[in-house]
């Protein structure tokens, strides 16, 4: 798993199991791999390489994914079946029917020696869908006894039944990208802890152009992804470059905890989930606590940190048991499909 916030690679070994018609699952070994700072770059930059130069480093980087699961295999003394690999999404625009995520299935089987289940978000927009979040069948099915199941990646993102046992989900707003380069004015990779943004002043005028973006008055399904926030967030955030960056990282933390606790609210539920790197931001996490009604469970490091992970390796058991991994309820396409490729 490779996230927006490019803070590394994501790799875990788990297994499943169904017992009783309930899934469990057990995390049996996993590490997260600092990207080298070229292919943190180029992965970076991607979205505005040529065709050929995409088409290069899809082939590299699953070259480069399929070394490090080798690598990994090896020094944990493990025997995959399978690698579920979502790769690192570069564009995603489903409004124009469209997502690219790279890191070649081929290359990181070849490479590997061990069969690949990748692209998991083509099929799903091919049907209309917007291809996100996919996480939600795993919500539902691994992480059953929680009401809400909040994300805090590089996009905050939610899912829950409703009255009707339906899955629902959909992306909240921008979280660890926004903190991410707002941090990034004074050098530093990421807030530690909130520290930074914790000392700033909220800057009235900014939080409420936050606030009136008009995406958080779309219905969903809706999804957020890099373009959107290169489009919307940064010429707002231009226009306040005078202030101080803790002020504006503080202003950022408001907005973000603001969108969570409104969205988490409305829904009256009891038990929220937490998980992604946001989780593990103290100050993020007070914010959000004060603000919301439910009661927040913030599980172990290593479920806050591989969730994701764990949830696109159960997608890949799902693609092998030909049972749809997209929900049509979650992401608006015309129908569930089963997600994934598989390369040998």
């Amino acid at each position: 798993m490779s996230g927006t916030s490019l803070d590394g690679l994501d790799i875990c070994y788990c297994s499943f199991r169904n017992i009783n018609s309930k899934w469990q699952y057990s995390l049996l070994a996993a590490e997260t791999i600092k990207y080298p700072t070229k292919l943190t770059n180029q992965l970076k930059e991607a979205h505005k390489y040529s065709a050929e130069q995409i088409t290069a480093l899809d082939f590299s980087y699953g070259k480069y994914l399929g070394e490090q699961v080798k690598r990994f295999v090896s020094e944990h003394g493990i025997e995959a079946d399978y690698i579920a690999s979502h790769g690192h999404t570069v564009l995603h625009n489903p409004t124009q029917e469209y997502t690219l995520q790279i890191g070649k299935g081929a290359a990181i089987a070849a490479y590997s020696g061990i069969p690949c289940i990748s692209d998991f978000r083509s099929g799903d927009v091919s049907r209309g869908g917007q291809g996100a979040p996919l996480v939600p069948i795993g919500d539902k099915l691994l992480f059953p006894e929680f009401d809400i199941c909040l994300n805090l990646g590089g996009i905050a993102n939610i899912s829950f039944d409703d009255v009707l046992g339906n899955r629902l989900a959909y992306d909240i707003c921008v979280c660890n990208m926004l903190l991410n380069h707002l941090a990034g004015l004074t050098g530093q990779e990421f807030d530690f802890n909130g520290e930074l943004g914790r000392t700033g002043q909220v800057i009235p005028e900014l939080l409420q152009e936050l606030e009136n973006l008009e995406y958080y008055n779309q219905p969903s399904p809706k999804s957020l992804g890099r373009e959107w926030f290169e489009g919307n967030i940064l010429p707002i955030l231009s226009r306040y470059a005078a202030y101080p960056p803790k002020s504006q990282l503080r202003t950022a933390y408001e907005h973000i905890a603001s969108r969570i606790a409104e969205d988490c609210n409305r829904l009256k539920k009891t038990t929220l989930l937490a998980t992604g790197g946001g989780a593990k931001n103290v100050f993020l996490m007070e914010l959000i606590n004060q603000k919301t009604q439910a009661k927040i469970i913030i599980p172990e490091s290593k479920t806050i940190d591989y969730k994701e992970a764990i949830v696109f390796a159960f997608l890949g058991v799902l693609y092998l048991l030909q049972y749809p991994g997209a929900l049509a309820s979650v992401t608006g396409a015309n129908n569930n499909s089963i997600t994934g490729c598989l390369y040998y």
